[in-house]
């Protein structure tokens, strides 16, 4: 294959993957015509995309548009399948739930955003949904832990990238306000948040550290903010950071 086929063919990869993260960040089906805008490509180009993506299950076309196709569940299967985080989180995250009675969740980051890999559910399951493979914030909640492992010049893109730093409580956070939230995380070993993306709901997280002190994954627990487990933060904190090191430890 010469240099510029090669070129041409990495390319067309890169705005397929374009096509398909437009359709993954959107909660409805989407028009052609907003397809291509999205993802900055022609409207010929998109189309051609799409009925290649869709030949394969990747996309799918109804009445209101596109959305992402069914066969896109045999990658995510295949991922928790044989990421080795999300095989080595249910028996910490069950001895976690267990013993603060808290829905206790793994979050790996993405990007500028993190997912849930692997969750058990605790005496009082959560209120709201939020299913397996769901595009979170990194500023909010558990993902202010991996954000805090962040080198400081991916915080700053981060944080150009957000613009406003809204809580759901309404609070607004200056980007030196979040830098400073983030370092003293980092210190600390924990984050404690309440309200941040749920009314009503508190967490607290830690971070996976593995042997090349790299931040892999964030343990988390969540539950109502009237539970009798966020009364302690000190112990539940103990709890979380047990949690963290147990899974890094599982992972080598």
């Amino acid at each position: 294959m010469t240099e510029a086929k090669a070129a041409s063919t990495m390319r067309s990869l890169e705005r397929a993957i374009d096509v398909l993260e437009v359709l993954e960040a959107s909660r409805t089906p989407l028009r052609l015509s907003e397809v291509a805008r999205r993802s900055g490509l022609h409207v010929a180009t998109t189309q051609r995309i799409l009925s290649v993506l869709e030949a394969r299950g990747r996309v799918e076309q109804g009445p209101s548009g596109y959305r992402t196709g069914v066969a896109m569940l045999f990658g995510a299967h295949a991922y928790l399948a044989t990421n080795p985080v999300a095989v080595a989180s249910p028996l910490v995250l069950q001895e976690l739930a267990t013993a603060t009675g808290l829905t206790a969740s793994v979050f790996v980051r993405a990007g500028d955003s993190r997912a849930v890999v692997a969750r058990v559910e605790g005496k009082n399951p959560l209120r709201y949904l939020l299913p397996i493979g769901q595009r979170l914030p990194l500023h909010l909640g558990a993902g202010k832990i991996l954000a805090a492992h962040m080198e400081p010049a991916e915080v700053d893109d981060l944080l150009t990238r957000v613009g406003v730093l809204t809580r759901v409580s309404g609070q607004v956070l200056t980007p030196e306000e979040l830098r400073a939230e983030l370092e003293s995380i980092r210190q600390q070993g924990v984050a404690f948040s309440t309200d941040e993306r749920v009314v009503g709901t508190s967490s607290a997280a830690a971070p996976v550290i593995v042997q090349d002190g790299r931040c892999i994954a964030a343990v988390q627990v969540a539950g109502p903010s009237t539970d009798d487990a966020f009364s302690d933060s000190a112990s539940l904190g103990v709890e979380v950071r047990q949690a963290a090191a147990a899974l890094a430890a599982r992972l080598g």
